[in-house]
């Protein structure tokens, strides 16, 4: 019977045991089509200064972020605002901290055929302006700027920028970082800053703590983000990151009749 009660004793502290270290396992999401070495770099370096592991993903698409996030283990994501505001709205997590690299902020942008007014494609045509799905510098910008009329929905914004060039649109809202990449692709072409609505004031790179994450682990991987500033890139600072400062990404989800709580891809 002593025997019997000890080795009970024993699965049960195992059990308990093995639920700890569980319990101490952190999955860091990154967007679609990011690098798995940039990923590692930030999952090792988090792992390193909080002594818990964290082990990084790429995720398929948006949706499965937002999905882990409502879920009951802990998981971190660094992503843009779009999915932040999301998150925020939903009270589903924590943002930490933000890379301030000099590109922490941008703005959607209007691009159309030079010689066209753009005003007067938002007022006339403003079905026919093209954008990415899921993005801030794309859906939100563009549904804000036609009070949620804008309807050439794609995948990306070099997709939008295509539709208007191929005739299936009048307009294309892109990220301005993305255009003044690859304006050179499309001569003929230029951009418009869309009054009120293109604004550099939607954060970038954010790194955000789900609600199943204690406070006292969140601070620490706070903490260690700060430290390791240079595993999340090339001139990377990263500072701490309140949610207010999404505040201008939520209003132009508004603007754009877009609700945050209900928004599926």
């Amino acid at each position: 019977m002593k025997r019997s009660t000890s080795l009970l004793v024993l699965l049960l502290w195992s059990l308990s045991l093995g639920s700890a270290f569980a319990a101490d396992v952190v999955t860091c999401w990154f967007p679609p089509g990011k690098s798995m070495d940039q990923a590692k770099a930030v999952a090792t370096a988090l792992s390193k200064g909080t002594g818990i592991e964290v082990k990084p993903r790429i995720a398929v698409n948006y949706p499965e972020i937002l999905d882990a996030f409502a879920s009951k283990e802990m998981n971190l994501v660094y992503v843009g605002s779009f999915v932040q505001t999301i998150i925020m709205s939903r009270k589903l997590g924590t943002p930490l901290v933000q890379n301030v690299d000099g590109n922490e902020l941008y703005a959607g942008i209007m691009i159309h055929k030079i010689g066209q007014d753009p005003q007067t494609i938002l007022s006339a045509s403003p079905a026919a302006i093209a954008y990415a799905i899921g993005a801030t510098s794309g859906e939100s910008t563009a549904k804000a700027a036609t009070a949620g009329k804008a309807a050439v929905a794609v995948n990306s914004h070099a997709a939008a920028v295509d539709a208007l060039v191929a005739g299936k649109a009048q307009a294309a809202v892109v990220k301005d970082g993305w255009w003044k990449s690859n304006q050179a692709k499309y001569p003929g072409y230029t951009s418009y800053s869309i009054p009120k609505v293109s604004e550099k004031k939607n954060p970038d790179n954010v790194l955000t703590a789900s609600a199943a994450v204690p406070a006292n682990l969140a601070e620490k991987l706070k903490a260690a983000a700060i430290k390791n500033s240079a595993n999340f890139g090339p001139n990377a600072v990263m500072k701490p990151f309140a949610a207010s400062n999404l505040n201008f990404s939520l209003g132009l989800m508004m603007q754009g009749k877009i609700d945050p709580l209900t928004y599926k891809w």
